[in-house]
């Protein structure tokens, strides 16, 4: 079965997230059930661009990302769009035979059963801002389908108090999840923003939670494939 790909890049570093700075090569998969009114990844998301998407096979996908990484094991990114909507279990399970290792980001509103076979898994709910709704009994049965195989961490955009709020109601319904709020990149000063955070969280004491930018946009802007 063939995977929609949208890009393969890298080695660079992770921008953000539990894994920031880490080296990665990137595999960004075609096509989304969302439409975030912030996407910095419309040409992965928007069928608009489904000329431009490569439909692979896992051992193709495979191939190129030994061709990137000179056949040494590294992390790879799962990303999109949203990369649950395909099945990748047979890309990670070349990896894995190769000491690679996967992590995959998704808002978690779909669930599937080779989440467990990750070695990281990222769900980032999206608040207010991004226009769409999380449906909690799907994100839970994203936790249920992970089990206790991948690491699991919880990564929320932040661009108002609307989306704060909702970032500590997220908080709330899991604690015992390390949790990570990044500032939107979109709508204001990417400095600015983080600072508002900052001051945010300190001021309401939550210290249990990590505030981090987008190190990729900081270094490289909007630029594609880095």
């Amino acid at each position: 079965m063939n995977i929609r790909i949208s890009e393969i890049f890298g080695p660079t570093i992770q921008g953000e997230g539990a894994l920031i700075g880490q080296p990665t090569v990137f595999v960004r998969t075609g096509g989304c059930d969302y439409r975030c009114l912030w996407c910095d990844t419309m040409h992965a998301v928007d069928s608009k661009y489904r000329n431009e998407w490569k439909p692979m096979s896992a051992d193709e996908i495979f191939m190129r990302i030994e061709e990137l990484s000179g056949g040494k094991p590294l992390m790879i990114s799962l990303s999109g769009g949203n990369p649950a909507i395909q099945d990748l279990k047979p890309l990670i399970d070349l990896g894995h035979e190769q000491s690679y290792k996967f992590a995959l980001e998704t808002q978690g509103s779909i669930a599937k059963d080779w989440f467990s076979d990750l070695d990281v898994l990222t769900l980032s709910p999206k608040p207010p801002s991004s226009g769409e709704k999380t449906d909690w009994s799907v994100f839970d049965k994203c936790l249920s389908m992970a089990g206790n195989n991948p690491a699991i961490t919880i990564k929320i955009v932040i661009m108002d108090e609307k989306d704060y709020a909702y970032a500590y109601d997220t908080y709330t319904r899991y604690p015992h999840y390390p949790i990570y709020l990044q500032p939107c990149n979109k709508g204001g000063d990417l400095n600015e923003n983080m600072l508002w955070l900052v001051d945010k969280i300190i001021k309401d004491k939550w210290f249990n939670v990590r505030v981090l930018p987008q190190l990729h946009v900081i270094l490289w802007g909007d630029k594609r494939g880095v």
